[in-house]
């Protein structure tokens, strides 16, 4: 304090005195620079230009202007530099780098293209800020340049080169500058071995990358960060971990970005608990290791987990950033808990991240996935700028919520603005002809997507047009498409083929798709559930018989059927029959109460869907206590009076009973009723649903 106190002092006394000459402005040039004291340094400054002080040379300015720099003031830095009466190269370079370490490329281009001369330091400084900054592909053309003028590139130059290549996933590039780097003199320098392990791993040739890394010399907590980081990046995770354990037994230090990769590495292997012993060791959790537990969590369909983590996130006092936004939204969307998605919502706003694109497409997402397409509209309308990302999320959310003519006119805008449709886009659109049953539309987007796109169709794509050949009757011809497809028929078309069958009761073409399902997921419940459900429904029970005895034989465990309400922020859940919930006996009431008002309007349940060979009043009692029922019982027995849409989530498909049940019920209580089941969503409005009871 005192230095600084004594230093405005004697510049008190400079402008008392009038002008001043190069020897009385240098002691005090160099003690602004000493004491980082920006202030007086612009005081001094303008004193120079108050009294025309014109330097002999460029010492004085550069010693201010180095100090601007240094401490990132780049307006007074630029304010300095143009006021300057002589520059040498040193002014140059000292504003170049101003501009490379902010970022600011535009002005970084434009100066660097301005000088009146260049040296080596010129062309390095601009190269490695165009590669900190994303502008690989310009750093790559800049260096050609440093070449063709015969200017050396440094150790720092070749990071910066390798970094640029590693982005571009420019192997042959990056394979170009390792050549130079071997015939030059950087010998088996750490930084430029790193950079060309990180390259060779991120462009794909882990092996490659193996091997530099066992020939690097004095290794540090980089090297091991790049190959680790490879691993994990071309799908080797056991790699990486083992790695991770070698680290530690060699005396290194993790960093977050070991930490991070390991992690991942963890996740990626579905090794869940160990990943939560790795986490619970760190002591000071960064926003990394929080978002890469939270997307981990994700990934493993652990959602509600990583709500829990994110919610101890925030209380830790941890800033979450767009990408973990992001994540927990993908939560919400999963779960449909549109509480915390909204909750969510006004975070990202508090943020300032609520316009970036990946939280956008996520709320949008967020919005379809919990029934409200209106809302996701108005993410959707808002973002001001959008990828094709962004436009499947809402073409698929109006597909999956019976708004099908809604989905094929945004897709006919998504052209519009000249984006290229990608394979995601297509199984929206394809899905959208399916639910409304648009079946020559169908054919003529199939088509279009290899014909006009030049893509490959997927398998997604061939699901959805055998669907929608089957459901509309053409079934020959869906048979046909198995047959004659170039991929070979995985579980998902067998399947798809399959519950086409059984809609339309094809016992003969259902039973080879259940065959070839047998064969391909022998513990997968589900088809042999269908081609069970297929004999009942025709009385044949011997059959249903058999196939029962053959999930035993192969111990096939059914999965449980549940349904899930959220009310006030908590989540219930029922299973058919369900007597586990503290207010059974309330619900039970209610459902009955439900039951009898729908039976006096004509109702009565269909005891023909219950596939099991039982009698009538059995039959009876189990279809009227299925998951959705108790769940819509209890939603409406904690907001009876409400008139906003109860919102049901069920893991499985619903059964015909159930639909026909709630669309009665959203008639009789002038209610609306949003149930989304594993297909699609069913909008109940006054006794109609948005599936046009095409589920």
């Amino acid at each position: 304090m005192k230095v600084r106190q004594k230093l405005r002092q004697a510049i008190d006394s400079l402008y008392a005195g009038g002008q001043a000459t190069a020897e009385a402005y240098t002691p005090l040039v160099l003690e602004c620079v000493r004491a980082n004291d920006v202030g007086q340094a612009k005081r001094l400054q303008s004193h120079m230009d108050l009294h025309y002080f014109t330097p002999n040379d460029t010492f004085l300015h550069n010693r201010l202007l180095h100090m601007y720099a240094r401490l990132g003031k780049i307006s007074d830095a630029r304010n300095l530099f143009d006021k300057m009466p002589q520059r040498d190269i040193i002014s140059w370079n000292t504003i170049l780098s101003v501009y490379a370490k902010s970022g600011s490329v535009e002005n970084l281009r434009a100066l660097f293209y301005k000088m009146p001369f260049r040296d080596s330091v010129s062309y390095n400084t601009v190269i490695a800020g165009l590669a900190g900054s994303g502008f690989s592909s310009q750093a790559l053309e800049v260096f050609l340049r440093m070449n063709r003028e015969g200017f050396e590139p440094t150790e720092y130059t070749h990071v910066s080169l390798l970094n640029a290549c590693s982005r571009l996933l420019d192997l042959r590039k990056g394979k170009q500058i390792h050549g130079r780097i071997c015939v030059g003199v950087l010998g088996r320098n750490v930084f430029v071995w790193n950079a060309l392990t990180d390259m060779y791993a991120k462009c794909g040739e882990i092996d490659k990358a193996r091997w530099l890394f066992d020939r690097t010399d004095n290794k540090n907590v980089v090297s091991w960060n790049s190959l680790i980081a490879g691993y994990l990046k071309n799908g080797q995770p056991k790699k990486c971990i083992d790695l991770f354990q070698e680290m530690q037994l060699g005396g290194f230090k993790p960093d977050d970005v070991t930490v991070s990769n390991v992690l991942g590495a963890y996740f990626q292997s579905g090794l869940v608990d160990e990943a939560i012993e790795v986490f619970n060791l760190i002591k000071n959790k960064d926003k990394v290791s929080w978002t890469t537990m939270i997307v981990g969590y994700v990934q493993n369909g652990k959602e509600e987990d990583a709500l829990n983590l994110f919610a101890k996130m925030l209380a830790e006092g941890v800033k979450p950033d767009s990408f973990t936004i992001s994540s927990v939204i993908s939560s919400c969307a999963k779960l449909a808990y549109l509480c915390n998605g909204q909750v969510v919502h006004g975070k990202a706003i508090l943020l300032g991240v609520d316009k970036d694109l990946l939280v956008s497409s996520a709320l949008v997402d967020m919005y379809c996935k919990c029934g409200i397409t209106k809302d996701a509209w108005i993410v959707f309308d808002m973002m001001p700028s959008r990828n094709v990302v962004s436009w499947n999320a809402m073409i698929r959310g109006y597909a999956q919520n019976g708004q099908d003519l809604e989905a094929l006119v945004l897709y006919e805008k998504l052209l519009q603005q000249k984006l290229k449709p990608d394979s995601i886009t297509f199984v929206a659109v394809l899905s959208a002809c399916n639910h409304a049953g648009l079946i020559e539309e169908g054919r003529i987007y199939f088509d279009s997507i290899s014909k006009r796109y030049a893509l490959v169709p997927t398998l997604d794509h061939y699901a959805c047009m055998i669907n929608l050949l089957g459901r509309s009757g053409c079934m020959t011809e869906a048979i046909d498409l198995v047959n004659n497809m170039p991929h070979e028929p995985n579980s998902l078309i067998w399947s798809t083929l399959l519950s086409v069958c059984a809609i339309k009761g094809d016992i003969e073409n259902g039973e080879m798709a259940a065959k070839r399902l047998f064969e391909l997921e022998p513990l997968n419940a589900g088809p042999y559930i269908m081609l069970s459900n297929m004999y009942a429904t025709c009385g044949r029970w011997e059959d249903v018989a058999s196939v029962r005895s053959l999930m035993k034989s192969k111990n096939v465990k059914k999965f449980a059927a549940y349904s899930w309400i959220e009310i006030d922020n908590e989540v219930h859940k029922f299973v058919a029959e369900d007597a586990t919930h503290p207010q059974t006996e309330i619900i039970y009431e209610e459902l009955g109460r439900l039951i009898k008002k729908l039976q006096e309007a004509g109702f009565m349940p269909d005891t023909k869907l219950v596939l099991h060979n039982v009698e009538e009043e059995e039959k009876f009692a189990s279809i009227c206590y299925h998951s959705e029922k108790l769940a819509l019982a209890y939603g409406l027995i904690k907001n009876p009076h409400a008139t906003t849409p109860i919102r049901i989530m069920k893991n499985i498909r619903v059964c015909g009973d159930c639909h026909m049940f709630m669309k009665l019920v959203s008639k009789v209580i002038g209610r609306p009723i949003i149930l989304r089941d594993s297909n699609r969503f069913h909008h109940f409005v006054g006794g109609s649903c948005s599936c046009k009871d095409y589920w």
